[in-house]
């Protein structure tokens, strides 16, 4: 039974019931959950959902931030015999519509009225969709539809049927094994419509015990748990990990308040995608902008403090006695102050995931004192396969293998890796399932290497690796991680391969921090598209593409470039859920703007789709401007 994510719930709430599992703030104040009531909890839960006619493979979807309620209906649907299926919070209803009847749930948890009202909306073609259970009754108040009920009311189900039948709870509970699927996850999607991959028991918990054998985590240490719960890197920690491990999860109150509660709570450890660490650098970078000149010059004499120390200490060297002093004193003055304001004053280790991070940001990170280490996997591997140690940590690299965990390069470039961790396969699907575990590996669809000792190296996803016109080969993902450093830049999509003459980027801007830029300097702007066609912001971006391509090689800099008319946004289908770039649909969405870029044409026009308030649509003309660089070989 302790090979289950519930039996290992079981285990604590036995030794340490009084010990708190989860936390949650709720109106200003962490309200806490002991491991007691957290098995309370499942077990009022799972007994409603059996009551409710649930059987054994049937599909329990959860949709809604993260909430206690998440993981106790995760956990609850396990001993019922379902498969959950987490689902992003941020989905929009024909997207939850797509995923809901592939996996043809009958029962979904969704938190609030928002997420109802999107199932509601697409009710009609998930007919197999028998139950719709809320946990935030804000805003419920005369809803009536069929099977829509709180869940306190399956808790309550579940009451009455535990005192008919008080054994059935433990008896289904020993009956859970560790090779049942535990969990459907979505892939990220970035090449297609996601699939749904199963992940055992055995392979979550696989991946929780390399990634405790690495770096352990205790029952004392406390997590934020703010990312998407559907996110195969937030389950790897919040729940696997949570649970093997003992320590608590605390939930905020909202999404937008997590840094001040993360700072609150003081977590020993964090995880987070890239998109959230380079947020913070700007953040970081902007602040300092802002402040006086003697602050900013004793910030930029900080950061080359802590620069130092941090390449001394990767290269095994020791810094002399001054370099020493200066650091203590860099520290003291910038250092803890600006870990505080993010939240990180108390972490051990952190950790990235889900797509490549910029040297540059690993950099301020390790300067300024946050022991930032590069994760990476699939959904299909339980989210990890390779990770930095704390004493051996390369910039350029992901780290080595876990414990247990084989990575190989095919004859083609591909990184392959076998493990236990490595999933079942995907729901439905024995063909994609075939292709992913050809000859015993899973095949990641990343390009990489090994450099000199030991580490990986991911270039960039197999199918966008491009060659250059001097016949080199050219990774667009390195490209945009260099130009996303900049505090100004939201997003960037390269290209340069297939043909083209030269490297061209669209580039968006980060319409806050551009716009804090421009009303400092009044300059007068209005809405995002208004903003990004100022002839001021596109010398602001001119001026880092510059500096990148000062760091490239001639035949990958950057030749053109134009500043998109509007954001990259999921719900467009340009981005995935964890904000990876879709290249392959951006290309055929932007074909136009990229046939100009790599033309000889100074300007485009497109037209884009709005829609009134009183429901009318017109075409609305978007004339851009594109930028040539000088001295960038083509």
């Amino acid at each position: 039974m302790t090979g289950t994510l519930p039996g290992l719930l079981a285990d604590h709430a036995a030794r340490d019931p009084g010990g708190v599992a989860l936390r949650e703030k709720e109106f200003g104040i962490w309200q806490e959950i002991t491991w007691a009531e957290y098995l309370a909890r499942v077990r009022r839960f799972s007994l409603g959902l059996t009551a409710l006619g649930l059987e054994a493979g049937d599909r329990v979807a959860i949709l809604g931030d993260n909430r206690p309620e998440w993981v106790i209906a995760e956990l609850a649907a396990h001993v019922a015999g379902a498969f959950p299926l987490g689902l992003y919070p941020d989905a929009i209803a024909n997207e939850l519509a797509r995923i809901l009847d592939a996996a043809e749930a009958r029962v979904i948890v969704a938190e609030d009225q928002e997420q109802v009202d999107k199932v509601l909306e697409v009710r009609k073609r998930l007919p197999g969709l028998e139950r719709i259970v809320y946990y935030d009754p804000r805003g419920m108040v005369g809803y009536e539809a069929p099977g829509l009920m709180s869940f306190e009311d399956v808790e309550a189900l579940g009451d009455a049927r535990r005192h008919r039948s008080p054994e059935e709870f433990a008896r289904r509970l020993a009956s859970v094994r560790a090779g049942d699927t535990a969990l459907l996850c979505t892939t990220s999607g970035t090449t297609s419509v996601p699939k749904l991959a199963m992940l055992s028991h055995r392979n979550l918990l696989a991946m929780a015990s390399q990634l405790q054998a690495v770096d352990a985590m205790a029952p004392d240490d406390e997590f934020v748990s703010f990312l998407p719960l559907a996110w195969i890197g937030e389950q790897m920690v919040a729940v696997a990990s949570g649970l093997l491990a003992g320590f608590t999860v605390n939930f905020p109150e909202e999404t937008a308040t997590a840094r001040q509660d993360t700072r609150e709570i003081g977590p020993a450890f964090l995880m987070s995608p890239p998109r959230i660490w380079e947020n913070m650098v700007s953040d970081v970078q902007v602040m300092a902008g802002d402040s006086t000149p003697l602050k900013r010059r004793v910030f930029r004499w900080a950061m080359k403090q802590g620069a130092a120390r941090a390449e001394a200490r990767f290269h095994g060297r020791r810094i002399g006695l001054a370099g020493r002093i200066g650091h203590r004193l860099a520290d003291w003055m910038v250092f803890r102050p600006v870990r505080d304001q993010l939240g990180l004053a108390r972490v051990r280790r952190a950790y990235t995931g889900g797509a490549a991070l910029g040297p540059d940001v690993f950099r301020f990170y390790h300067a300024i004192g946050v022991n930032l280490k590069q994760l990476y996997g699939q959904t299909e591997v339980s989210g990890i396969s390779v990770v930095h140690r704390d004493d051996d940590i390369r910039f350029q690299t992901v780290g080595v293998p876990l414990p247990r965990t084989e990575i190989r390069i095919s004859d083609e470039g591909e990184i392959l890796c076998r493990s236990p961790a490595v999933f079942q396969g995907y729901f439905r699907n024995p063909e994609a399932t075939a292709t992913a575990l050809e000859g015993g590996w899973l095949h990641s669809g990343d390009a990489g290497a090994f450099d000199d000792r030991g580490h990986l190296v991911v270039i960039d996803r197999l199918a966008d690796v491009m060659k250059l016109a001097d016949g080199s080969n050219f990774s667009p993902q390195f490209v945009e991680n260099k130009l996303k450093f900049s505090p100004y830049v939201n997003e960037a999509v390269v290209f340069g391969g297939c043909g083209a003459p030269f490297v061209t980027a669209m580039i968006a801007i980060d319409m806050e921090n551009v716009g804090q830029w421009a009303e400092r300097r009044r300059i007068p702007h209005t809405t995002f598209t208004d903003l990004a066609r100022r002839s001021e912001v596109y010398e602001l971006v001119r001026t880092h593409v510059a500096e990148v391509n000062e760091e490239l090689p001639a035949a990958a800099r950057i030749h053109r470039f134009l500043l998109l008319y509007k954001e990259l946004h999921a719900d467009d289908a340009e981005l995935t859920r964890t904000r990876k770039v879709r290249r392959r649909h951006i290309a055929g969405r932007f074909a136009e703007l990229i046939g100009a870029l790599q033309g000889d044409v100074n300007s485009v026009s497109v037209a884009s789709e709005i829609t009134y308030q009183d429901g009318r649509t017109a075409l609305v003309e978007h004339p851009l401007r594109i930028e040539t660089m000088d001295g960038t070989g083509g």
